[in-house]
Formats: structure tokens, C-alpha cells, sequence
């Protein structure tokens, strides 16, 4: 890896439908034109299983960034919202959490939302949200599933994040999901 290398990594697609919730991630990490690993983890659960979390970028800035949204939601205990607004306000203001280059999305039974360092803190109208190098393609075929189908939120995230590493290079078919009822 040279300097100067762009990291590529990622994507996260989340599906909220009928008061559950499921959130999947590719296992791609690409450094250049180079696959640096295939089984990366990058959608998991805080505030004891209640909420799920999954980003995109720089995999250290993500990290620091769950930690403080613990934070939060430890100080907003059961207000996903407050504590994802709350993060945003900090990740815009603090001149060290000002140069984080991730983005995440969170969500409980009852919301998912995307935060982004720009202090965007946004509620999709439909429950589903993408983010990351394959994020569109993923968004797009969710939006296709949830419209067209019955399928359960676990299926749409799983199945369009498949379509997507069908599409995107670097995004690959070694998918985790995880689901909160």
C-alpha cells in the first residue's frame, strides 16, 4: 500500500419494516486495487443489544465513533434519536472528531437513521437506508424488494446487499446480517 492509497470499504444496507429491524455488511476491504480483506465485520449491536450499528470508512474512526455513540446512548438511555443527534452535533463541532472520515447508520425497532459527520442526522421515509461504496446499488434493490414483496427485513437486507456485490467492485458476496426483533 503506497501512500496516498484510497481505502474502499464497505457496504451497509438497513431495512425497517413492521417493528424489526436488519442490518447488513459486506466483508470487503480494498486498498487501492487490492482486496485486503474479505471478512471484515462492520454492522454490530450497542446499548446491550437494543441497538444496531453499521459504517463505512476508515474502520479506526468508525470505532471511535461507535464508542462515543455508546456514550451517548448510555446519557440518552432508550432515545436512540437524542443520542444520534447528540453524536452529530459533537462529531460537527469537535475539532478532533471534525477529521473522522465514516459514515453510520443506526437503528432500533422503532427508527434507523444515518449520521454523517456534516451533522446530517437523516430518517429515511421508507426504512431504508445504504450507505458506502455499494450503498446506492443496495438502496436501490431494497427499495425494489420492499415494494414488490413481502419479504422480511432480514431477506430484503440480505438479498440487496447480494445484487450489490454483483455490481460494485468493492463489495463482495461475504455477508453478515443481523436482525432485532
Amino acid at each position: 500500500m503506497s501512500v496516498g492509497e484510497r481505502v474502499r470499504s464497505t457496504t451497509v444496507v438497513a431495512v425497517l419494516r413492521d417493528g424489526r429491524i436488519a442490518m447488513a455488511g459486506d466483508g470487503q476491504v480494498s486498498v487501492g486495487d487490492t482486496v485486503m480483506k474479505q471478512g471484515a465485520e462492520k454492522v454490530r449491536t450497542l446499548s446491550k443489544g437494543k441497538v444496531l450499528v453499521g459504517f463505512a470508512g476508515g474502520a479506526a474512526d468508525a470505532l471511535t465513533l461507535l464508542e462515543r455513540l455508546e456514550a451517548k446512548l448510555e446519557t440518552h438511555p432508550g432515545n436512540l434519536k437524542r443520542a444520534a443527534v447528540e453524536l452529530a452535533r459533537d462529531w460537527r463541532t469537535d475539532r478532533m472528531l471534525r477529521r473522522l472520515e465514516a459514515m453510520i447508520l443506526v437503528g432500533d425497532a422503532g427508527s434507523l437513521l444515518l449520521v454523517s459527520g456534516n451533522g446530517d442526522v437523516i430518517e429515511p421515509d421508507d426504512g431504508l437506508a445504504a450507505i458506502g461504496s455499494g450503498g446506492s446499488y443496495a438502496l436501490s434493490a431494497a427499495r425494489a424488494m420492499a415494494r414488490h414483496t413481502e419479504h422480511d427485513p432480514e431477506t430484503i437486507a440480505r438479498e440487496s446487499l447480494l445484487i450489490a456485490s454483483e455490481i460494485c467492485i468493492y463489495t463482495n458476496d461475504s455477508i453478515k446480517v443481523v436482525t432485532l426483533p
